[in-house]
């Protein structure tokens, strides 16, 4: 009997406005032509859990782990413009960081569902970055970092499909899942 075990990942983004609406896109022409509403700015993407990653869910299963977990006071969140599609396995920061990593919100790192449920496998991790922290367009990238100073390490990189735009009215909320199955 072989038992594998998997690492999967999903990141979910949202763009909320002044009001606290999930942001919507400017429609395109022929939404625009039939008055319909552009779709939400809620996007959910595939991550891949980094090199670094790996050695740290390793590390974390010894009796006396060496290296920080990705906590509530030592989890942060980064964004970029820089996504690239190469080497993302290697990845240890966004290509093209913009704005500050923002600390895990309160309560974060939680488990998806209640110990013994289906869903007690995944963790998750949520940064919200409040309006005025970030003013940028195209943000395309993110990784989740056990840390935010130069030695810090990279559990998970993401790519953000399509990019989004923020304005400083905007919040920009991360959400990111990290599932382990054993098959």
């Amino acid at each position: 009997m072989r038992d594998r075990i998997r690492i999967k990942g999903m990141v979910t983004v949202r763009v909320i406005d002044k009001d606290g609406n999930v942001k919507r896109r400017a429609p395109g022409w022929f939404g625009r032509l039939l008055k319909l509403p552009g779709r939400l700015m809620e996007f959910r993407h595939h991550n891949i859990v980094t090199r670094e990653g790996d050695a740290l869910i390793t590390d974390a299963l010894l009796a006396s782990p060496t290296k920080a977990k990705v906590t509530s006071s030592a989890g942060y969140i980064q964004v970029g413009t820089g996504w690239t599609g190469n080497s993302t396995k290697t990845n240890t920061r966004c290509n093209a960081a913009t704005g500050s990593m923002k600390l895990l919100d309160a309560g974060y790192p939680a488990l998806k569902a209640v110990w013994g449920s289906t869903g007690d496998t995944t963790l998750t991790y949520r940064a919200t970055f409040a309006a005025g922290a970030l003013n940028v367009n195209n943000v395309n990238e993110a990784c989740l970092l056990n840390g935010n100073g130069t030695g810090a390490n990279c559990l998970a990189y993401a790519q953000i499909t399509p990019s989004v735009n923020v304005t400083s009215s905007d919040t920009l909320q991360v959400l990111w899942e990290i599932t382990i199955l054993g098959q």
